[in-house]
């Protein structure tokens, strides 16, 4: 039997060791204190709260959607980016007292994280009559969403008009 040197045994039993004790885990996409459906539901939630708030024009409801670090960027055809809560409510301060417009939302799909989260939306957004005819303006609007202390936050909205009226 041949004999093997301390220095091989010393390497073949760090290597060993190595191989074993320092075994990554992959990094667990889902909050320990709730259940992947459970994280789901509440991003769901938040966002339906968020398109129901815009459809009825309700400032309050809409403003318990935003983050509270205050981050949200709002991104509109043919406008600056906003990039504040403060500002993303302005503007729907403003929107919101508009007369006679309507919208319908539907989600077409979400990408759920543990931390953040994505939607696509589809907006049909409708007024009766605006210089002297019906007027419609379909978007795609995507919204990212963050959970801060395991509540699903918007912080990210980015409306892309897909077809409308001619002015």
């Amino acid at each position: 039997m041949k004999k093997v040197s301390y220095y091989t045994l010393f390497v073949v039993s760090l290597l060993f060791f190595l191989a074993t004790s320092c075994e990554e885990k992959a990094p667990s996409n889902q909050d320990p204190k709730i259940s992947k459906e459970q994280n789901e539901a509440l991003f769901h939630a938040v966002l339906e709260k968020h398109l129901k708030a815009v459809s009825d024009k309700d400032y309050a409801t809409l403003k318990s959607t935003m983050s509270p670090k205050g981050n949200m960027e709002l991104i509109q055809p043919n406008s600056e980016t906003v990039y504040t809560v403060d500002g993303f409510m302005k503007f729907h301060e403003e929107w919101f007292a508009v007369p006679n417009w309507t919208v319908n939302t539907k989600i077409v799909s979400t990408d759920i994280g543990n931390k953040i989260g994505v939607a696509t939306t589809e907006f049909l957004y409708q007024e009766p009559e605006r210089n002297g005819k019906p007027y419609f303006n379909r978007l795609i609007v995507n919204y990212t969403l963050e959970k801060i202390d395991h509540q699903w936050y918007i912080i990210k909205d980015h409306a892309s008009s897909v077809e409308k009226t001619e002015n």
